[in-house]
């Protein structure tokens, strides 16, 4: 089995301190992973409002919220301006790079994304992708070719501007397969590496669950044979920093098992003898996460 690493940093902080403890672990397993970076303000505190959507107490009430992001990020966007990651952070993201990762884009402006994204228009879109790739061009001295979306959030123009970017492949979605997407009648021919697997703060909490042997849940519904492996999402604020220990015994269980433990690309150049098939894409609920997400479909033809 193939499992494809993807490192979502969503805050300054997650960069500054979690990305160089995530450096760290993976040299010592010898693999190789995805960081997709958040590149413009951290306006983290104004994720708050979410208080009201439906599920979200439920999901901070299981996991502490400021020992995960730490109490300033809680204020940036708020009390705090936000610091722009991209220019106080970029050494780090380029030594991600140097270090042999594959690097790539998760969003320019985190909460503006995930918190609207799904109903704006398309030069709204195309004006938040566009700042995300020219930071990106900025800090790496290269394009993007890889693009996650924040809180697997995305509408129909962010698709078809993937494709004209010309990004190799994306990964804005849950899923189960490889797929080229179809969102409200528009077709892209980049091609969609759903997230598979659940996520650590999905399932704390949840029957049982603690931080102590969430490893294994992770570990036990990654058994499920896929034909092109799994994707894990995981966040530099969350394994990189709290968590550390439990990504370690994840890791450990994986390659004792004899996973394939890499980056997604790794899992993308598999595709290339294979006809994808098309997938709408709907909103849908995930166990443990509140608010809808972008969620693969039924095949289409």
């Amino acid at each position: 089995m193939r499992v494809g690493l993807k490192v979502d940093v969503d805050t300054l902080r997650g960069t500054q301190q979690g990305v160089p403890e995530l450096l760290r672990l993976f040299d010592d397993f010898n693999v190789r992973a995805t960081f997709l970076f958040s590149l413009g303000p951290d306006h983290t505190g104004r994720a708050l409002k979410r208080i009201f959507r439906p599920g979200f107490l439920a999901k901070v009430s299981r996991t502490s919220v400021t020992s995960h992001y730490g109490f300033k990020t809680l204020l940036y966007g708020t009390l705090i301006p936000g610091p722009r990651i991209g220019h106080r952070a970029g050494a780090v993201m380029r030594s991600v790079a140097a270090a042999g990762h594959e690097v790539g884009i998760h969003c320019y402006d985190h909460v503006k994304w995930q918190d609207y994204v799904a109903s704006k228009d398309e030069n709204w879109t195309k004006s938040e992708i566009k700042k995300a790739f020219e930071t990106f061009e900025r800090v790496f001295n290269a394009p993007a070719k890889v693009h996650g979306a924040a809180g697997w959030q995305i509408n129909p123009h962010a698709l078809k501007y993937e494709a004209e970017l010309g990004m190799d492949y994306a990964s804005d979605t849950r899923g189960s397969h490889p797929f080229l997407p179809v969102m409200q009648g528009e077709n892209s021919m980049c091609p969609q590496l759903p997230t598979t697997l659940p996520t650590l703060d999905e399932l704390i909490g949840r029957e049982g669950i603690t931080e102590a042997n969430v490893h294994e849940a992770v570990h036990t519904v990654s058994q499920q044979v896929l034909p092109n492996g799994h994707i894990y999402t995981l966040h530099a604020e969350l394994e990189g920093m709290k968590l550390i220990s439990t990504m370690r015994q994840l890791l450990q269980r994986w390659q004792t098992d004899g996973f394939n433990i890499g980056t997604t690309r790794n899992i993308f150049e598999t595709l290339t003898d294979q006809t994808l098939p098309r997938h709408e894409i709907l909103w849908g609920e995930v166990e443990g996460r509140s608010g809808y997400l972008a969620i693969q479909g039924p095949a289409v033809n």
